[in-house]
């Protein structure tokens, strides 16, 4: 009885995709119905513009979750290009004008990771930081998180990606 325990154990976790998440606490759980800012989430990776399909994602994900009073940053603030990458100037760009929306809370972060992996199954991988600061209290960080995701061969990359944010995002303190 023990062999068949330990096989379907072993089983269940090999049907599991590989995950990482490490997440900050937030000192006080933030409003849904507050103004809230989608800021650029910088590209660290090779794949063009996956920073944006990051931002997309997030951007609904936000708004299923309640976060209906949400502004997204003018486009012309972000650039992303893999030839002048200028992110730390992006973000405090972004941050002046969500400032000057009177925005409260502000959604930031990087993507790290965002491909198929090389190799006969080439599983999708997403690596992802992201960040809510809140901007009445002096641009302060009051959630961060770090997660990784990798999945199967056929599944789509998007929705690793999809799965991975909305994970991320579940452990935010919003009421």
């Amino acid at each position: 009885m023990k062999i068949c325990k330990s096989g379907i154990l072993l089983a269940l976790s090999m049907l599991t995709s590989c995950a990482v998440l490490d997440q900050s606490t937030a000192t006080a759980p933030l409003a849904r119905n507050a103004k809230w800012a989608l800021l650029p989430i910088v590209n660290h990776t090779e794949v063009p513009q996956a920073g944006l399909r990051a931002e997309a994602i997030t951007e609904v994900l936000l708004r299923t979750g309640g976060v209906n009073n949400l502004q997204r940053y003018p486009a012309q603030i972000n650039q992303d290009s893999l030839f002048e990458p200028a992110e730390r100037k992006v973000v405090e760009d972004a941050l002046v004008w969500a400032r000057d929306q009177g925005v409260r809370y502000a959604v930031t972060g990087a993507v790290e990771e965002w491909h198929y992996k090389v190799g006969i199954d080439g599983e999708p991988a997403v690596g992802m930081t992201m960040q809510i600061i809140d901007l009445k209290d002096g641009a302060r960080v009051v959630w961060s998180s770090a997660a990784s995701k990798s999945g199967w061969s056929r599944e789509a990359l998007s929705a690793v990606a999809q799965n991975l944010i909305k994970g991320m995002l579940s452990e935010a303190p919003l009421e």
